[in-house]
């Protein structure tokens, strides 16, 4: 059931499409692993290899992301909800098949509780994008609203940073050249670029 006081109305998503394209992109992933530790071998070997030696390792990672994908999804579309607990029995179930390697409860079980209490509290507390965000607010007009909120005037950054390193607000140089004269006794003459320009 949907929950009661929520206006937004859950849009279901193939669960199977998101298994296939998981799986295929966390067995990229796999492969670059197996590439990367048949590169590192000291004596030389052939470039099958990655997938003679580094095969488990392949198919490991393609099934833990393709059953991660398609099990979030699944659950989302079971619960009729977007939330943190899809992607915690998602990363259950993705953990879990990674373990399986070992052939032992404990150790399936071990991986699959890691891998859904890390990856459930990740998306619970709004992934990269941060806690409270609302999904529904378009990115651009968000930055927009805070920019306008948050703008401060030119004159109380000056004031705050200061003159000098990049910063040459309007008659910079006549106070410039006053404070120079004051600390220092130097008078410092305008330079011009222009060469037509005769110093004073």
């Amino acid at each position: 059931m949907a929950p009661q006081g929520d206006d937004t109305v859950f849009q279901p998503k193939d669960a199977i499409k998101s298994g296939v394209s998981g799986a295929l992109f966390s067995g990229g992933a796999g492969l670059l692993i197996a590439s990367l530790r048949t590169s590192m071998k000291k004596n030389n070997v052939g470039s099958m290899h990655v997938f003679t030696h580094g095969g488990g390792t392949i198919i490991s990672f393609a099934f833990a992301g393709g059953i991660y994908r398609f099990a979030q999804q699944a659950s989302a579309n079971l619960r009729e909800k977007e939330d943190g607990w899809n992607h915690a029995i998602g990363a259950f179930l993705g953990g879990s098949v990674m373990g399986l390697r070992s052939l032992r409860f404990p150790v399936i079980l071990g991986f699959g509780a890691m891998a859904g209490s890390v990856v459930g509290a990740f998306a619970f507390f709004g992934g990269l994008s941060g806690y409270g965000r609302d999904p529904n607010v378009d990115e651009y007009e968000r930055k927009e609203a805070m920019r306008l909120n948050r703008r401060r005037p030119v004159e109380e950054t000056l004031a705050e940073v200061g003159e000098g390193r990049g910063i040459y607000p309007p008659g910079y140089q006549e106070r410039r050249r006053q404070r120079l004269l004051e600390k220092y006794g130097v008078e410092v003459k305008p330079v011009s670029a222009d060469p037509n320009v005769a110093s004073a």
